[in-house]
């Protein structure tokens, strides 16, 4: 890599970091903030869900905003706007005001994170030196997501849970100024069409089978507000499938699935989000609640799931090349099926040297199929649709997320509320289900004199770590399932494209 491209790649670099910094910081932050504003654990979720939904909803459209109006003016305006959202999160009184600014962020990381890996590509023409440098890429956004817990929880010690947003604010205006004075303008608008209609069925049913998820965890299947959610999420993704195969000119080009490869390479991604991506948040939420680590002990608790990932990336570009991206992607399935696996046999009192072997082989997962599945699907597209194709593969990443913190958090809280709500009846304390229900959703210990605050903290862990195991175990059948699906169908997909391409050049 030349040295006049050095600044740019520090750039583009910085600004992830400043946009996946968040994730894991407030994943760290949760607890806290539950009890500075007063929430629920649905109101938790939806913390996450507000910024991670808004990602996936907005990515589709930022990637043609980036390739209409220019990659990297779409790409500052997106780090801008962000600084904004974080000082409305600093400054919100109450969850209300908080979502809006999560909302913002949101909104703002839908133009940073795909146009980070259009910048590169189009800056990056040969194939093995753009896997180089989105391994890189992919290195430093685990060395953001190492560096929010551990900083995370030291600020909200020390600070406040403000200070988690504030931070932002200095780190995004330099991306600025590094940015503007380092990137290239490029764009291709002939390829580009602002998809409205695309755009608000794409935010309807995203955000209802959300919303229906996160009420069913909170009032049962059988709640009406969660049935109508869900029956609205379900139809507003088959309205978005059929208006994007009739449009002219779609939001989500459907025709780019035609190549198995493409489509096997999003349904990992989304499923990368349901498993990995959302086993941040639960990982945190099991080592605060119910091991009773603080915010600082919980973050570097957590780091060797981000420490393994920040030191493999880096060669998974020499990887790649050698093996192909299939074999990377299904091993690091594998392996983080593995870890979730593992996780279903973790308590409340657990030593820490299990879990902490259990993180670094999530973490080996997520370093051999995080930047494989974003090359693969990058190598498996026209490059001057860069713009639109990291929006895709991103949009599906973040989709999972949404609705695994939605699915895999109501699976959790559902079960930890029907595990305690049993041992309180078989304890003899009135109204086991309400104090149940206290205690999982608003962390609210108010038990009655016989029992006890500490005897309900007691039986709280141990509900607790049997609604974590749920959502584990649920997390580990679907990447197994993933790495399944990619060995029966990209890795002779991979295979043949392969003997077609040497073929062709020996022709």
């Amino acid at each position: 890599m030349s040295n006049r491209r050095l600044p740019l790649v520090a750039a583009v670099y910085l600004g992830t970091f400043v946009a996946l910094l968040d994730i894991s910081i407030v994943n760290v932050a949760l607890p806290t903030i539950q009890i500075a504003l007063g929430i629920d654990f649905a109101g938790l979720q939806w913390v996450i869900d507000a910024y991670t939904l808004c990602l996936s909803a907005f990515m589709l459209s930022a990637g043609l905003i980036g390739d209409r109006y220019g990659r990297k003016r779409s790409w500052l305006a997106g780090i801008g706007i962000f600084v904004a959202g974080s000082a409305i999160c600093a400054i919100a009184p109450n969850l209300s005001v908080l979502l809006v600014g999560r909302v913002v962020q949101g909104i703002a990381g839908s133009l940073i994170i795909p146009g980070a890996l259009s910048i590169l590509t189009q800056a990056f023409p040969d194939g093995r030196e753009r896997a180089g440098v989105i391994g890189g890429w992919a290195s430093f956004a685990a060395v953001s997501l190492l560096t929010g817990p551990v900083v995370g929880g030291i600020l909200v010690e020390t600070a406040g849970w403000q200070s988690i947003f504030l931070i932002n604010l200095p780190l995004g205006l330099a991306t600025i100024a590094l940015g503007a004075a380092s990137i290239v303008e490029t764009s291709h608008p002939e390829h580009a069409h602002l998809d409205l209609v695309g755009l608000a069925l794409s935010i309807l049913w995203l955000g209802a089978l959300t919303f229906g998820l996160i009420s069913a965890g909170e009032k049962g299947w059988g709640d009406r507000e969660a049935v109508i959610a869900l029956v609205v999420g379900f139809a507003g993704l088959a309205a978005f499938l059929v208006f994007e195969a009739r449009t002219p000119r779609p939001m989500l080009p459907l025709g780019l699935f035609r190549d198995v490869r493409f489509a096997v390479a999003n349904v990992a991604s989304f499923a990368l989000g349901l498993t990995s991506y959302t086993g941040v948040f639960l990982y945190s939420m099991f080592l605060q609640q119910a091991q009773g680590w603080s915010p600082t002990q919980t973050g570097l608790r957590m780091a060797p799931l981000f420490l393994v990932q920040m030191v493999v990336s880096p060669a998974i570009g020499r990887l790649s090349q050698r093996y192909g991206h299939s074999a990377l992607m299904t091993s690091g399935y594998l392996a983080s099926g593995l870890s979730m696996l593992g996780m279903c046999w973790v308590g409340p009192s657990t030593p820490y040297v299990t879990i902490g072997l259990l993180f670094a082989v999530g973490g080996l997962g997520n370093a051999l199929s995080i930047p494989t599945g974003s090359a693969a699907a990058m190598s498996f597209a026209p490059r001057e649709r860069s713009g639109m194709v990291s929006a895709v593969i991103n949009a599906t990443r973040q989709g999972g997320t949404a609705i695994g913190i939605a699915l895999l958090g109501a699976l959790m809280s559902m079960r930890a509320t029907a595990l305690l709500t049993a041992r309180l009846e078989n304890a003899g304390v009135a109204n086991a289900g309400a104090v149940a229900r206290a205690a999982v959703s608003r962390h609210d210990f108010a038990a009655d004199a016989a029992m006890g605050k500490d005897g309900l903290r007691d039986l709280f862990a141990a509900a607790y770590a049997g609604g974590f195991h749920a959502a584990m175990l649920t997390a580990a059948i679907v990447s197994f399932v993933t790495a399944g699906l990619l060995a029966a169908i990209l890795a002779p997909a991979e295979a043949r494209s392969a003997r077609e391409t040497n073929h062709s050049r020996q022709g």
